[in-house]
This record gives structure tokens, C-alpha cells and sequence, in this order.
């Protein structure tokens, strides 16, 4: 190497290296010690990280402890995803938590790893699970441990959790709600709704905090702050529990309704007539233009756009219709429009109402019903079907990396995003973990996973339920 003229050179090399891949920039750091100082730099591997993930942040691995923290970052995190794809024996630990004396109707992180903001140094996780034994428990999943456990009320039926402001939200079968301490299990606040079953939805507008919930009486309850201040109530459907409750995007709508009942409509409702209710006028409300619904997504990419599967007018087939929601304000009215963007018919061969929906993108819709696992296109078009359990899928998980089914058959699989030749988002199926015995369990009742973990809850036979927490580390 000319000695007068080495940052030209150096400089000519980073350029030349932009076009390899990370493991032949690997390989050509061994050429030489020149080579090798300049695959080094960090440059070249933020280049690799960004064109790979959306969002990057090497902090996590222990600032000044990491000597090359972009390169550091780059391996680590792809090889944590080579464990999570790959699924083998070795790549994760599995722990099984004992310790509720009922079923478990609903598990939640209360601390997770995020896709979206990975930690890969330290990656614990929390996760806080609710059972008709009447309490909420609290576990470590990474080492199995019970952090804690609130006192025994009635059974409990609902759970959601607020990972930002560490609150745990439970609902039990006397229909009282209360907001528990993420950190030590303490009681917070407490509402009663006087309704055996409730659906929970929390959510923030402006770094205001909202409690909507559902009744069995078929009301929408808004609650405020973290006295449980009720803020409005109105009332979505007769004689039927509300056991839809969506949020969307944007904050500005909420969508109500029943899977109990075809001839009764979903609602979409305007959040500021429920968090700042007028007196004098009703809250703003319209009912979206289909029959039923089994089951209904936001789509995450767009502000307001629903999408409803529900039964066709002249039969019992189901079909899926997309909607964009939105608010008319003229001088003397406001008016909410439901404009149809898309319809389709599902080939669904099932009678089954336990449909289960989730929104990829803007473009990549998911569908569980029975067996069958669907990745439809805004448009209806299959992009991928899979029917690998062999009996049906009772929840299903989803981030920007992976989807994971449970199922009664006591496995999980788990499928990975990928990118087709015609640059379509679609699934590839990878592997399945194995929940414990038959003669012991039932099957799988719920699911949830986080960036470095998946956790499931394992019915038991003898009414004991069980979680089983499978723990990825790079």
C-alpha cells in the first residue's frame, strides 16, 4: 500500500466493501491487517444494520464495554434471529411457571423486548398472567421466577396491561376492574361495572390515560387516569356482551360490538364524544354497513381503516370488507363517514364464530379460523395458507418479525415474515415447540411473544393451568 496515499485507498476499499455481504466483509477482514482495519468500520456495519432492520440502537449492548458496537450489534442480533428461526434444541430454554389453582384466561407482558426496540443486553422479560383462582401473578420468564402475586379475589376474567406506565388492568366475574402496580403487585384504584363479563381496552391520546370497557349488558364504559374516574357510557347493543372493543391508529375511533349475534353490526364511536361527553348532545356514533362480525382489525399502517369479516347478506358464507373511518365537520354537525375500500369472499370451511384476525401491514391481513392459518392481501388475495395443527388454533401472536399459533393439539408454530419474488409480504413456516403431555394437558389456550420469548398458557386436566415460557438469547 502506497504510504502517501493510504486514506485514498482506505477510502476506495469502504466503498468497494459496501458491496459484499456481511460475511464476505467478514472473510476479506482476514486478508490483511490493512483489510482488516478497514471491514472495521463502523460505518460499514450501521450501513448493514439499518438496510436489515428499521431501527437500530447498539447502546443496548453496554456502551464503552463493546469495542466495535455496530459490528458487535449486527452479529449478535442476526444471530439471535438464526436461533429464533431455527427453533433447535440448544437456542432457547424453556421453563414452565406453577402456580395458579385455576385456568389462566389471559396472559400479558408487562415488560418485554420489543421488535421495534430490541435490548440484546439485557433481555429480560415480565409477564403477568390472570386466573379464575382470582389472582394476578407476575413472573421473570428468563429464569422462571414468581416476582408476585396479588391477593385472591373473585375469578378473574380479563386482562390487559399499560407497559409504559407499568399498570396491570384486571376485570373479575362481579365485573370489578382494578389497576395493579407493575412493579410490586399493590392495588391502585378500583370500578365496579356490575357486568360477569368484561372486555378491556386501554389506551393514550396526548399522554392522557383511557380505560374503554365492554359489558354484558352491551355497553362501552371510559374510564380516566388511574382513579378509574368513569368519563361515559353508552350503549353499542341490546341484550348482548361487548366482546369486540378495537382502538385506532390514530386514537380517534373506537370500534364496539358482538360476536353473539349476525343481525347486529360493529360501531364505530368517536373518542372525544366518550373521553369529553356533551350534555347536550349524543356521543358521536354510526354503525359500520355489515352484517355481524366475527372479527375486526385495525389496520397499524393507516389512521382509520377496519377491517370486518362478517356473514354475506343471502347466505352463511363469510366475506371480509375493509373500511376507511373518518369525521365530516361542517359548521352546525359532525358527521362520520364509513367508506368501503375493499370486499372480499373467505373460502373458510368452517361454521366455527372463533375467527381470529390480525393486520400486518397495509397491504397483509392474517386469518385463524379451526385448523387453517391465511394470509390474505387487502385485495383477497391468498398469499399463503397453512393447515399444519392438527387440531384448531385457539390464539395467535404477532410482531414484525414472526407469527406464532397455539393450539389445542399442545403445540406452537411459528412462522416468519418474508418477502416473495413479486415483493409480497408473506409467511414461511419454521418449526413447532412442544407444550408437555396429553394425558397431563388439553392444548394451548393463549399466546404471547416479545422479541426474544414466546409464553403460553397449557390447560391443565385437573383444572391447574400452566405457562411455558420459551426464552431466546444471543
Amino acid at each position: 500500500m502506497d504510504t502517501h496515499h493510504q486514506h485514498l485507498i482506505g477510502d476506495c476499499l469502504i466503498h468497494i466493501f459496501t458491496f459484499l455481504t456481511e460475511d464476505d466483509l467478514i472473510t476479506a477482514s482476514r486478508v490483511c491487517t490493512d483489510w482488516h482495519e478497514v471491514a472495521d468500520t463502523p460505518w460499514l456495519w450501521r450501513r448493514l444494520c439499518l438496510q436489515r432492520w428499521a431501527f437500530c440502537n447498539p447502546a443496548v449492548l453496554g456502551g464503552g464495554r463493546v469495542t466495535h458496537p455496530w459490528k458487535t450489534y449486527f452479529l449478535r442480533r442476526c444471530h439471535l434471529e438464526m436461533k429464533m428461526t431455527k427453533g433447535r434444541s440448544g437456542g432457547y430454554t424453556c421453563k414452565s411457571l406453577r402456580g395458579h389453582t385455576g385456568r389462566v384466561v389471559g396472559l400479558v407482558y408487562l415488560q418485554g423486548n420489543s421488535a421495534q426496540h430490541p435490548d440484546l443486553w439485557n433481555s429480560g422479560a415480565t409477564v403477568c398472567s390472570a386466573s379464575t383462582d382470582g389472582t394476578v401473578r407476575a413472573w421473570n420468564i428468563q429464569n422462571g421466577e414468581l416476582l408476585w402475586c396479588s391477593a385472591v379475589q373473585s375469578p378473574l376474567t380479563a386482562i390487559v396491561t399499560d407497559e409504559q406506565r407499568d399498570v396491570v388492568i384486571t376485570a373479575d366475574s362481579t365485573g370489578l376492574i382494578k389497576t395493579w402496580q407493575g412493579q410490586d403487585g399493590q392495588e391502585v384504584a378500583s370500578y365496579s361495572t356490575a357486568s360477569p363479563h368484561c372486555t378491556l381496552l386501554q389506551y393514550s391520546i396526548n399522554n392522557d390515560w383511557f380505560l374503554a370497557v365492554g359489558t354484558s349488558q352491551g355497553s362501552v364504559c371510559t374510564l380516566a387516569d388511574s382513579a378509574l374516574t368513569e368519563k361515559s357510557s353508552v350503549k353499542v347493543c341490546d341484550t348482548f356482551k361487548v366482546n369486540i372493543l378495537l382502538v385506532s391508529p390514530n386514537k380517534k375511533w373506537i370500534t364496539a360490538g358482538t360476536k353473539d349475534s349476525d343481525d347486529l353490526s360493529p360501531k364505530v364511536i368517536y373518542t372525544e364524544s366518550l373521553i369529553s361527553p356533551s350534555e347536550d348532545e349524543d356521543p358521536l356514533c354510526r354503525a359500520v354497513p355489515v352484517a355481524g362480525c366475527q372479527a375486526a382489525v385495525f389496520i397499524p399502517t393507516q389512521p382509520a381503516r377496519l377491517a370486518v369479516i362478517h356473514r354475506t347478506v343471502r347466505s352463511t358464507n363469510k366475506a371480509l370488507t375493509v373500511f376507511d373511518v373518518s369525521v365530516k365537520k361542517t359548521k352546525y354537525k359532525s358527521d362520520i363517514q364509513v367508506q368501503q375500500v375493499e370486499s372480499f369472499p373467505l373460502s373458510l370451511n368452517t361454521s366455527s364464530s372463533h375467527i381470529l384476525l390480525e393486520a400486518k401491514d397495509s397491504n397483509c391481513l392474517v386469518l385463524a379460523a379451526d385448523q387453517e392459518l391465511c394470509v390474505y392481501s387487502l385485495k383477497g388475495a391468498l398469499l399463503a395458507h397453512f393447515k399444519e395443527h392438527t387440531m384448531s388454533i385457539a390464539s395467535i401472536c404477532m410482531d414484525s418479525f414472526r407469527v406464532v399459533t397455539a393450539s389445542q393439539d399442545l403445540s406452537l408454530r411459528v412462522l416468519t415474515w418474508k418477502n416473495d419474488r413479486d415483493n409480497a409480504l408473506t409467511l414461511e413456516s419454521r418449526y413447532h415447540l412442544l407444550g408437555g403431555s396429553h394425558t397431563m394437558s388439553r392444548g394451548f389456550a393463549h399466546v404471547a411473544c416479545d422479541y426474544t420469548s414466546i409464553v403460553a398458557s397449557v390447560e391443565g386436566r385437573d383444572g391447574k393451568d400452566v405457562l411455558k415460557a420459551y426464552y431466546f438469547t444471543s
